[in-house]
């Protein structure tokens, strides 16, 4: 099984302002060429299904459209969530912890995990699980909000080992995005 991230930033380093708004990234979007996705669509065919945060996927859910189709997404909260009818045959509540969320969706026959969300993305790094992170980074600065590491959430706090990772592809375009593929060194970080 393999987990994956694919997030934006901003060159400061966050993901959202405080409140979660992501205008500026919206903002950035129109800066793209008709049909460029900066490798999003590809992405997006390889996995089978999705692991939100619930911030994520309440932000999601004020998309216009539903993002993910028919995929499986599996929403971490441990208040639980409200899912619309029109989602209820693909979108799950779940409160398990990543290693053990992990395992039930291998046993379910799922081999490609992408994981969305700060907090989520942080709690499968903690716990060693995160095997490839796109980052890319948009040309602006925000100056304060949610950042996608450094964060006072629970898991910025846990002693874990420093973690290797391996820079398997870099692009940049002339719209000014940057786009970096990590892989998880396995043998760095045993």
């Amino acid at each position: 099984m393999k987990i994956s991230a694919f997030i934006a930033t901003s060159i400061d380093g966050f993901i959202a302002r405080y409140n979660g708004d992501i205008d500026w990234l919206e903002k950035a979007n129109n800066l793209l060429p008709a049909g460029e996705d900066c490798g999003y669509a590809r992405f997006f065919n390889q996995i089978d299904c999705l692991v939100l945060g619930r911030k994520t996927f309440e932000k999601v859910l004020g998309f216009k459209e539903w993002p993910y189709g028919n995929k499986s997404v599996f929403v971490m909260s441990k208040k639980g969530i409200a899912v619309p009818e029109r989602l209820s045959n693909t979108v799950f509540s779940t409160d398990k912890s990543p290693s053990a969320l992990k395992i039930e969706l291998a046993q379910k026959g799922f081999s490609h995990i992408y994981v969305d969300g700060g907090q989520v993305i942080r709690s499968f790094l903690s716990s060693g699980l995160l095997d490839e992170i796109t980052i890319t980074r948009i040309p602006v600065m925000i100056h304060n909000g949610i950042s996608l590491f450094n964060s006072d959430d629970k898991f910025s706090s846990l002693s874990t080992p420093d973690l290797w990772f391996e820079l398997t592809e870099s692009r940049s375009w002339t719209f000014g995005f940057v786009q970096e593929v990590w892989n998880m060194k396995q043998e760095e970080n045993s």
